[in-house]
């Protein structure tokens, strides 16, 4: 059985559905996966901050299950455990949103003792088993370098968009409860990322090629399609994103994930018309 997990509100959707497509598309399907997304309605922060809806979740499962029976998805709604974890602390208004602490729950929550946490910004462009059949057993969690922070920052500094966790070995160092209370009491720069590394005991560091934010190879497993530095016509950041399809044609001149890419837009099409109809 593999784990995934993905952390979001109802906006996560083009993302979650990009990326799983890519999964499953450029892996094996005969091990069952289960995606776990752990959502929560914060509406009262920003007026769009709602949990992903049950048809969403409903409709994605659908999806997942047509290559392989035994995948499935599970919502966990993680309101509650964040009102009284991060309610009003300082990290509430982080550099992306509330929605990137609620990682920081998985060992409050019945979840198995490996699982693999996803940003929704990134596509898989090899069988997830090279990632996912990674040895942690030693190892609070394995994660790759960022690209920019590894330069910026420390040269073993983590991107925590892709993430293996050993959450057996986190719970007995309470790696989770250190870095709560590191959001609850301290404004970090990168709010949870910083947390995580901070309250780190031991972690496996990863080859680029499995959290690649700014290039293509052919090694390449996982690409991180998040915000980055351009120099031409002038140096200036982009955030293009996977589903920005024209877009990721025109500027980064990929198309090895057309047939990901243009399946999604025919089951989102779908979902839209099917949604709209039932409303």
């Amino acid at each position: 059985m593999i784990n995934i997990l993905y952390c979001g509100n109802d906006k996560v959707f083009d993302g979650m559905l990009t990326c799983s497509l890519s999964i499953l598309k450029r892996s094996k399907n005969d091990e069952p996966i289960t995606f776990f997304v752990f959502t929560m309605d914060v509406s009262r922060i920003k007026s769009d901050y709602t949990p992903i809806s049950d048809e969403k979740i409903k409709y994605f499962e659908d999806i997942i299950k047509a290559y392989n029976p035994e995948n499935s998805a599970v919502k966990i709604d993680v309101t509650e455990i964040y009102e009284k974890e991060f309610g009003g602390c300082p990290n509430e208004s982080a550099y992306c949103s509330p929605y990137t602490l609620i990682r920081l729950f998985a060992d409050l929550v019945d979840l198995p003792d490996k699982i693999l946490y996803l940003d929704v910004d990134l596509m898989f462009a090899r069988d997830i088993h090279l990632l996912y059949d990674i040895d942690v057993s030693e190892y609070e969690y394995a994660a790759a370098r960022d690209h920019y922070g590894k330069f910026l920052i420390n040269p073993n500094y983590i991107n925590a968009g892709v993430l293996l966790f050993n959450l057996k070995r986190m719970k007995e160092t309470n790696l989770l409860g250190k870095a709560r209370e590191l959001i609850r009491t301290k404004k970090l720069t990168f709010a949870d990322q910083s947390a995580i590394i901070r309250s780190t005991t031991k972690r496996k560091l990863l080859s680029q090629r499995f959290n690649d934010q700014k290039f293509l190879y052919k090694k390449t497993v996982i690409r991180h399609f998040s915000k980055r530095l351009f120099w031409l016509p002038y140096p200036h950041t982009d955030n293009i994103k996977q589903w920005h399809i024209s877009r990721v044609h025109k500027k980064f001149g990929y198309y090895c994930f057309d047939d990901i890419l243009y399946e999604y837009v025919y089951l989102k099409n779908k979902f839209d018309r099917e949604f709209t109809k039932n409303d």
